[in-house]
């Protein structure tokens, strides 16, 4: 642990800009619970749901976009925040993000929220990574 670049630790705190979940073409990939759990949050049987919001690729799950490549939950903020998926908590402790700190300041310019607020230890981080790893499989 004491070799890793952010061992004193790395803040951040979510301001909701938005700037992660618009713009750029990509997935959010999600698990069967977190289709659940979104679909229960907007009233929805689990298969409207799915029908309205998911597109399968491979055998995977992820939530469609809308035509401009904005999460199709983003409408000035995310409005589904309190149920969002796990990579979407995730974010930034993303292994592509942590590789350095050259990596972690790439994505500083793009979030308002790296580098303020609560300080998170590399232990923590450590089980986030471990916890979206999980989600990953």
């Amino acid at each position: 642990m004491a070799s890793r670049w952010y061992k004193d630790g790395l803040r951040f705190e979510c301001t909701q800009c938005g700037r992660c979940c618009t713009g750029a073409p990509g997935y959010v990939w999600l698990t069967r619970a977190e289709i659940t759990e979104l679909a229960e949050l907007l009233g929805l049987a689990v298969e409207q749901f799915t029908k309205r919001f998911v597109r399968k690729v491979g055998r995977r799950y992820s939530l469609k976009e809308k035509a401009n490549n904005d999460c199709v939950f983003f409408d000035g903020g995310c409005t589904v925040y309190s149920a969002r998926p796990r990579q979407c908590r995730t974010y930034p402790f993303w292994p592509e993000n942590l590789k350095s700190p050259q990596a972690w300041d790439d994505v500083a310019q793009e979030c308002p929220g790296v580098g303020t607020g609560k300080l998170y230890p590399p232990e923590e981080i450590q089980i986030i990574l471990r916890r979206d790893g999980e989600a990953a499989s």
